[in-house]
């Protein structure tokens, strides 16, 4: 279920083209059983508010039939029916919180349903926005910004169905019975009083949204900076910085709490008012009834139904500033959950693009150019061929493109110009989910979900059996150090596999690229940051693994790339030398001074 993603349009200032948005989620065409549930829940809301007007007659009924003045018999008669009343008044209170409640439990479905199927649609967004999206947004403040979307939908459902609509209707009700019954004096006084009571919470509510949002600006950046600092624990104590993130966090936290405090301080005077109008107009209303109980035109009766209509009216008004404003800040939280959903990808299946079909996994880049900022080329016509099964190594300095050139192979991004083919088929016109099926990395900085080993190195293939994945850990040599751990494959290996040590996440890395048995793999600096002895190791595993595919090496270490079938040096853009390990090296080019600059270095190294 996928509803129009429109974005907000302007005749909708307070934001309510973000809730018409969430109807269809709120109203499934596919889902009649979810509409019965909705039809069913507004029945119930009609048929509890009609149990509790009638509250008021019922009361004052039995009011009415205890005057004195009668006979014996009649007096009975009296009592008897008093006593009927007051037992349908109890039945009737009973009634309006039984018809309550089972209005909440069958509407409960249907907005958990709508909130679920809103928050996977958002989810499933996300991951099919750019690269460029996800480095610009700081992970803790996107999942603020769906949790409090989706929370606030649930909250406005409840208030909008359950407070806002029913009072309307008792409104109207209200008006109808004091038309009939007390003449439109105390009419035009309950709407003037009603009028006021609104445009006195909306004028004080709107000010405290501005409050809010600065609370919720506050918020976001606090959650966000606490995240960012414990992903980043090991830095904060490598530079002794604990006070330092502390003193930040508590700069955000006050100037949060000092908002906190205005808002708080204009809620008591939003209460103050309400209660001052809201008093105001019922003693002057109950002065009025009993006036004219005074002069014979009202019973008794009739001023209690005054007092209980009134004071059943004043009830959920006096929640009306708190639900004015939960509404408000509720359309607010789904603007902005709707803006990510608003947000186009960058990257898009072609319409009816095909498949990827791997026949030999040929892979070429011809003229490629690219920019992550149009005023940065990155890429400058990027030329070269890997045939079937061979490998090509890139290297060159810092900055040069080499990792770009992974990610636009896995079209992370479009090219600027160009072309990147696989097997003769742009890869821009084949479906990108196929293009990435065929593709398997080794990153440089593995990052591991935060559950078991297993876990990980089964999410190379879904639906893998324990078997393929301890067949897969075997291949990458460290399946023994698995079962050396207490819980073996259910182990835990930390947020983004912090309890692991780099070469552990690497095997790990490869672990799962061989479960995923692509025709085409990436290593991307996959042992830069481990010691000479772990990559070593990993080195031989690497080149088991790489055998008998297509293989693109990015390095840095040009020890670890002397065996490759052709070797391409990047240089601000471009492709500045091309050849084997020995063929660079007698160019006595770029290529030669890295080597023997590298070369002496570990000599320094040994020495």
């Amino acid at each position: 279920m996928t509803p129009n993603p429109a974005g907000r349009t302007p005749d909708s200032p307070l934001g309510w083209g973000a809730f018409r948005r969430f109807l269809p989620y709120l109203w499934p065409a596919d889902q009649p059983a979810l509409r019965r549930r909705v039809v069913i829940a507004l029945v119930l809301v009609l048929v509890s508010k009609g149990v509790q007007i009638s509250m008021g007659f019922l009361y004052g009924g039995a009011i009415d039939r205890m005057q004195p003045g009668a006979g014996t018999d009649a007096a009975g008669a009296a009592a008897t029916l008093a006593m009927a009343l007051v037992i349908a008044y109890a039945g009737a209170r009973l009634g309006g919180v039984v018809f309550d409640n089972v209005r909440n439990t069958v509407f409960e479905r249907v907005g958990q349903d709508a909130t679920r199927h809103l928050a996977e649609h958002v989810f499933s967004h996300l991951h099919r926005l750019s690269l460029r999206f996800h480095l610009s947004r700081r992970t803790g403040a996107v999942t603020k910004v769906i949790e409090r979307g989706t929370k606030s939908i649930d909250t406005m459902l409840y208030f909008l169905l359950f407070n806002i609509a029913p009072t309307i209707v008792e409104l109207l009700a209200v008006t109808i019975i004091f038309w009939t019954r007390f003449g439109p004096g105390l009419v035009a006084a309950t709407l003037t009083m009603v009028v006021a009571y609104i445009l006195f919470t909306r004028k004080v509510t709107d000010w405290r949204n501005k409050l809010r949002e600065e609370m919720n600006e506050l918020d976001t950046a606090t959650v966000a900076r606490s995240v960012d600092s414990l992903l980043n624990y090991e830095t904060v104590k490598y530079f002794g910085a604990e006070g330092r993130e502390a003193a930040y966090y508590a700069r955000v936290a006050r100037r949060y709490a000092d908002a906190a405090v205005k808002s708080e301080n204009s809620l008591a005077l939003l209460n103050i008012g309400q209660s001052l109008i809201t008093n105001a107009m019922l003693g002057g209303a109950m002065a009025w009834s009993v006036y004219g109980w005074s002069r014979g035109w009202f019973s008794v009766g009739d001023v209690v139904l005054v007092n209980t209509l009134l004071a059943q009216l004043f009830r959920p008004l006096d929640l009306l500033g708190m639900v004015y404003r939960t509404i408000r800040q509720g359309l607010i939280d789904m603007e902005a959950m709707f803006a990510l959903i608003d947000t186009p990808p960058e990257v898009v299946d072609a319409p009816q693009a095909p498949p990827l079909a791997i026949a030999e996994a040929r892979v070429k880049f011809d003229s490629v150019r690219f920019a992550y900022d149009p005023d940065r080329p990155i890429l400058k016509g990027v030329s070269f061929l890997i045939p079937p099964g061979k490998t090509l190594a890139i290297v060159g300095p810092s900055g040069a493109g080499k990792s770009t050139i992974a990610r636009l192979l896995f079209r992370f991004y479009d090219v600027s110009g160009g072309s990147i083919q696989i097997d003769g088929q742009d890869i821009a016109r084949v479906t990108q989910a196929s293009l990435r099926a065929a593709i398997g990395i080794v990153p440089q900085d593995t990052v591991l979900f935060n559950d078991t080993i297993g876990y990980n190195i089964g999410y190379g293939r879904e639906g893998a059996t324990q078997a393929e994945i301890e067949a897969a850990a075997r291949a990458a040599r460290i399946h023994d150090f698995i079962m050396a751990l207490p819980d073996g494959y259910q182990s835990m290996v930390g947020e983004r596999g912090l309890k692991l040590s780099g070469g552990e996440k690497q095997r790990v890395a490869i672990a799962r690229t061989l479960l995923k048995d692509p025709p085409i793999l990436i290593l991307d600096e996959a042992t830069s940051a481990l010691d000479s002895r772990t990559e070593a190791e990993i080195q031989r595993t690497l080149r088991e693994v790489s055998a008998r595919r297509t293989t693109v090496i990015i390095a840095h270490r040009l020890s670890t790339i002397v065996d490759a079938d052709e070797i391409i040096v990047l240089d601000q853009g471009r492709v500045a030398e091309r050849g084997t390990h020995g063929q660079l090296l007698a160019m006595g080019g770029l290529y030669a001074e890295m080597w023997a600059r590298q070369a002496s270095e570990r000599e320094m190294e040994e020495a």
